[in-house]
């Protein structure tokens, strides 16, 4: 009786740790503003899904044991949360996420743009994930803030709490949008910008940011973290 007991009390005392291991947890931002018509909706999307599909940002997201929230957002007090925190384990749970995505019905079609309170809403909810190692907010745009607070304005918060802000900038009608996203955008070690020149260029573009973001800087963060564990044996 006491050894059931005790395997009980091992049982329970380390299934917090299974289930909290997480190396990534990352928030998808999607314009939604009125500058963004609905082929151009589908477009981003759809290739979203696809991005996700690709073989080496599923076997990554896997591989982190990631946490995935979809958001959509535009002016200001319109940025809802689209799908909560969704574990990815498997392939299954990629292809899952990828199809919710692509079912995902847009909820405003003619507002402003307020990337400023788009970062804030992606921040609060990191509080749900607190095992996650990394967090990353991956923004997508094709404007400039016009609305709300500046996202500078963010910026302190974000570097508080360890996130970090990559961006794709879609320069079809705003060509230094880029020069725009590097300077008021995205922060944290390692941030960057990818260009998409135009919607179309969005599914291309999107993949080769997730394959950045996902896979390899997870891999980088399991490579250090496995020579750290090497040299504590």
């Amino acid at each position: 009786m006491r050894i059931l007991q005790l395997l009980v009390f091992s049982l329970i005392s380390f299934w917090p740790l299974r289930t909290a291991a997480c190396d990534l947890a990352l928030v998808l931002a999607v314009d939604v503003s009125g500058s963004v018509d609905a082929k151009e909706y589908r477009i981003q999307m759809d290739g979203l899904a696809a991005g996700l599909r690709d073989g080496v940002v599923a076997e990554a997201l896997v591989k982190g044991r990631t946490q995935v929230l979809l958001m959509q957002w535009s002016g200001e007090s319109r940025q809802e949360v689209t799908l909560p925190w969704a574990p990815v384990q498997s392939f299954a749970d990629v292809e899952a996420l990828a199809r919710r995505i692509e079912l995902a019905p847009r909820p405003w079609r003619n507002y402003s743009t307020a990337v400023g309170e788009a970062l804030f809403l992606a921040l609060e909810q990191f509080a749900a994930v607190p095992q996650c190692k990394r967090r990353v907010i991956d923004i997508s745009g094709d404007g400039f803030s016009n609305e709300g607070v500046e996202p500078r304005e963010a910026h302190g918060a974000l570097a508080g709490a360890g996130v970090t802000v990559n961006a794709i900038a879609i320069e079809q009608s705003e060509p230094d949008l880029t020069a725009y996203f590097f300077e008021n955008v995205i922060r944290g070690e390692g941030a960057f910008v990818v260009t998409a020149a135009s919607f179309a260029d969005y599914p291309s573009r999107i993949r080769r940011k997730l394959v950045r973001e996902v896979a390899r800087q997870t891999a980088a963060l399991q490579h250090g973290a496995g020579r750290q564990a090497a040299a504590l044996q």
